[in-house]
């Protein structure tokens, strides 16, 4: 079986509906459309949120309005006092974090963030580091390790 060769079943696909051609076809006359008015018009579309002339909600909430960057990179957080937890001169990588259930999942890459004391030194492989994690980390006798 190709796609060209498929098809509808046999009528399953009705007539088209043939409007304004006399009462006879019950949809003469208004041709379904009702009586006068905006939509009973030929062209007579609203555009989409238009609420009659009054302020849309569009224009009303600035929250709705705007820009979404769509090249964006969400980080996973990670605070340097969760990284005690680890012995002294360990080495710290985004899949031990896993292991050690401080991080969900390696979907986001890792940024280590400076919340918090670090008490021994570490070295530390993520994606990317706060200034102030870094300044902590390298005052601990840790080291900071960039993964690309």
């Amino acid at each position: 079986m190709k796609l060209n060769e498929l098809s509808p079943l046999p009528r399953s696909k009705g007539r088209r509906k043939r409007v304004g051609r006399g009462y006879g076809s019950n949809s003469g006359h208004t041709s379904g459309r009702g009586n006068k008015g905006q939509k009973a018009r030929s062209g007579g579309s609203i555009r989409r949120g238009f609420e009659g002339g009054q302020l849309a909600l569009v224009k009303r909430m600035p929250s709705k309005r705007g820009f979404t960057n769509i090249f964006r990179i969400e980080y996973a957080a990670v605070n340097l006092d969760s990284l005690n937890v680890f012995e002294s001169g360990a080495e710290v990588t985004p899949e031990i974090l896993v292991k050690r259930r401080i991080l969900r999942s390696l979907r986001r890459p890792v940024k280590v963030l400076g919340d918090g004391e670090l008490t021994r030194p570490l070295v530390v492989k993520a994606n990317r580091f706060s200034q102030s994690a870094l300044r902590k980390i390298e005052a601990a006798g840790g080291k900071a390790e960039l993964l690309s």
